[in-house]
């Protein structure tokens, strides 16, 4: 590399000459650069799933890494707040039956076993027998699982609105209805 030559950062991106077509304003992301490197090398390709899912795929890994932030800024890890958002959900008193948790957090019997003794030994559930019917164990939420939970959500939904900012409030909710039509027929499957 001669001294003349400027150093690239590993990630940086570099611009491209010209933007691909579609692209509104003119604007580029590193799909676009994809994209026009495919279609150059393999033209008869029809690129418009990987212009849709490319970006949602890196939308995802921004959303896993301000949900990181939130949690370990609360002291909870991802899997208790599955467990917790679940039982907060459920409403005063803030209680579910291990199979109802299983059902919710789609995790084996197994795993929630584990998952509530740990939770317990966390002071973030209790165990509670059922006042009807003496058979039934229910996992509550305690007032610090429930301040964290409340915590963490309020934390993740400020870092999820920073993610929506670039859209006006019409694009957010175009965006939140379409996401649905794509994700229902695997929600009934």
């Amino acid at each position: 590399m001669s001294a003349a030559q400027p150093t690239e950062q590993p990630g940086t991106l570099r611009p491209a000459a010209t933007p691909p077509v579609g692209a509104p304003g003119g604007s580029q992301d590193e799909v676009d650069r994809i994209v026009t490197a495919w279609q150059r090398e393999r033209p008869d390709l029809q690129p418009m799933p990987l212009h849709v899912f490319s970006r949602v795929s890196r939308l995802a890994r921004h959303l896993d890494l301000a949900r990181r932030r939130a949690f370990t800024e609360h002291g909870v890890e991802a899997w208790e707040f599955d467990v917790l958002s679940a039982l907060r959900r459920a409403g005063d008193p803030y209680e579910l039956t291990p199979g109802r948790l299983i059902a919710e957090t789609l995790v084996s019997s197994g795993t929630m076993t584990n998952r509530i003794d740990r939770m317990v030994a966390h002071g973030l559930v209790v165990r509670a027998g059922d006042a009807t019917d003496r058979r039934v164990v229910k996992v509550r939420l305690t007032p610090d699982g429930k301040s964290r939970v409340d915590a963490a959500m309020s934390t993740l939904l400020d870092s999820e609105r920073d993610l929506l900012a670039a859209l006006t409030p019409a694009e957010r909710n175009q965006l939140r209805d379409l996401l649905r039509r794509l994700l229902l027929p695997f929600d009934h499957a």
